[in-house]
C-alpha cells in the first residue's frame, strides 16, 4: 500500500519541479522582452511615482491574501486618472506578471494539490489568454470602457456571491478527475481569457471548483499559477503595440513584489470579510463610472 502513496508523492514533486523550471524560463523572458519593447521605442523620464508604487504595494498585498487585484486596480487607476481608460486592461496584465509569478512560487511549493489537475487548469489559463489578449489589445478606447465597466460588474457579482454564500464553500479534495476535471479545465481557459480585460480570476475560479468540491486551500496555487504563468502570455500583444502605462506598471511590479513577501510571510490575521465587503462597493462604483465615462462622445487626443 505504500509503494502507490510513495509513487503520487513523487510525481507531484516532479510535476511541481518542472512548473517551477517553466515558471523560472517565462519569468526570465517577460523581463527580456520587456525590456527591449522599451528599449527600442526609445521612451524616457517613465519612472513611476510614489502613488504607482502605493497601488502596487497595497493591491498585491492583498492580491496575495485572496483578495485579487485587477478590479482595486482599475477603481485606483480611474479614481486616481494615473492611467488612460484604454491602456487599463495592458497596465493591469503587464504589471502584475512577475509579483504574480512570485505568489505562484510561493503557494506551489507550500501548498498541497493535484499535480494533474494543477498543471491542466494552468495551461488553460495560458491558453486562454493568449487568444484573449491578442484582441483585446487591439480594441478602441470606447469599447474598453463598456468592457471594462462589465467585467467590473461580474467581478463585483462574484464575489457578492461568495460573501453572502450563495456558491459552495468547497470540499476536500485536492484534484479533480473526469468530468470534473473537464469542466475545471474549461472554465479556467475562460477565465484565462476574460482576465485580459480585466475580470479577475480568483473569484470566479474559486466559485467553479468550490462547486466542484476542492479545497479551498488547495485552490490557491491552482489561482496563483494560473495568473502567474498567463501573465507573460497575456501581456505580450499590449507590449508590442504600447497600449499600457509603463509608468504605472512598473510601480505595480516594483512595490508589488514586497507587498507579495509581505502578505505571505508576515501576515497572521487580517479582518478580510470586511475588506471584500469594501472592494466590492469600490469595484461598482468603477464600473459605474467606467460605463458613464463610454456614454461621452469622445474628444480629439
Amino acid at each position: 500500500m505504500g509503494t502507490p502513496h510513495r509513487y503520487t508523492i513523487a510525481a507531484t514533486a516532479f510535476m511541481k519541479t518542472v512548473l517551477f523550471a517553466i515558471f523560472g524560463l517565462f519569468t526570465a523572458a517577460f523581463i527580456v522582452f520587456w525590456i527591449a519593447i522599451e528599449a527600442r521605442g526609445g521612451r524616457k523620464g517613465k519612472m513611476p511615482r510614489a502613488l504607482d508604487c502605493a497601488i502596487g504595494l497595497v493591491t498585491q498585498f492583498f492580491d496575495t491574501l485572496g483578495i485579487g487585484s485587477f478590479a482595486t486596480m482599475s477603481a485606483a487607476f480611474k479614481l486616481w486618472g494615473t492611467v488612460p481608460d484604454e491602456h487599463i486592461p495592458g497596465t493591469l496584465n503587464v504589471g502584475v506578471t512577475i509579483p504574480g509569478m512570485l505568489e505562484a512560487f510561493i503557494y506551489i511549493a507550500v501548498v498541497d494539490v493535484d499535480a494533474t489537475t494543477l498543471a491542466l487548469m494552468i495551461a488553460a489559463s495560458v491558453a486562454g489568454a493568449w487568444l484573449g489578449a491578442g484582441s483585446v489589445s487591439r480594441w478602441p478606447r470606447r469599447r474598453i470602457q463598456i468592457g471594462m465597466g462589465i467585467a467590473l460588474l461580474a467581478t463585483a457579482a462574484f464575489s457578492l456571491a461568495a460573501q453572502l454564500h450563495l456558491v459552495p464553500g468547497g470540499g476536500m479534495l485536492l484534484g479533480l478527475g473526469g468530468a470534473k476535471l473537464a469542466v475545471a479545465v474549461a472554465a479556467n481557459f475562460l477565465f484565462g481569457a476574460l482576465m485580459t480585460l480585466g475580470i479577475g480570476l480568483f473569484a470566479p475560479c474559486m466559485m467553479v471548483t468550490y462547486w466542484l468540491g476542492m479545497s479551498p486551500k488547495a485552490v490557491f496555487p491552482i489561482m496563483m499559477g494560473s495568473t502567474g504563468l498567463l501573465g507573460p502570455v497575456a501581456s505580450v500583444p499590449f507590449l508590442r503595440r504600447g497600449s499600457y502605462s509603463l509608468r504605472a506598471a512598473l510601480g505595480v511590479t516594483l512595490a508589488g513584489i514586497p507587498g507579495v513577501l509581505a502578505a505571505a510571510f508576515l501576515v497572521r490575521s487580517i479582518p478580510l470579510g470586511t475588506l471584500r465587503w469594501l472592494v466590492i462597493g469600490v469595484v461598482v462604483y468603477t464600473a459605474v463610472m467606467m460605463l458613464r465615462s463610454a456614454r461621452r462622445p469622445a474628444t480629439p487626443r
